[in-house]
């Protein structure tokens, strides 16, 4: 896979740099491939791209909600530190789509799947889904799905 030897690439590098920081979050990134390539979904051992910025998007998550929380209790620093592992981790991720750009192929999904309404929603977002795995943000789709749906 080709992310994963991107990540090993870099942490080498960010080793040899002396980048302690930037370490950290590649070597969580590492960390979270290995766990998904030895969990019973992932057939072959293998994890595939669209899987791999699946993983990529829930670290970033996870990262901005615990630097929400370091902020709340008034623990900055913290905040900072995983908001720069969120940065770095992005750095993989492929190129995010703009709402445009979703907005634009949406409307062709729906006119696809004959959607009519509201109560078509789940046709729009299951296709749309697997269209969009890890160039666009599901809630994004979704609040675009209902605007265009509900109208």
């Amino acid at each position: 896979m080709e992310l994963e030897n991107k990540i090993n690439e870099d942490i080498k590098q960010a080793m040899l740099a002396k980048e302690g920081r930037k370490l950290e979050a590649l070597r969580a990134i590492k960390a979270a491939l290995l766990l998904a390539k030895t969990s019973k979904d992932i057939a072959g051992g293998d994890v595939s791209d669209e899987a791999g910025s699946r993983i990529l998007q829930k670290l970033i998550k996870q990262r901005q909600e615990s630097a929400e929380m370091y902020r709340a209790g008034g623990r900055n620093e913290l905040a900072e530190e995983e908001l720069f592992q969120a940065g770095i981790i992005e750095h993989y991720l492929p190129k995010m789509m703009t709402a445009g750009e979703v907005r634009e192929q949406l409307m062709g999904i729906i006119n696809e799947v004959g959607a009519t309404g509201m109560k078509d929603i789940g046709k729009v977002m299951g296709a749309a889904t697997k269209k969009f795995a890890g160039r666009a943000d599901n809630k994004m789709v979704a609040e675009l799905v209902k605007e265009i749906l509900g109208t």
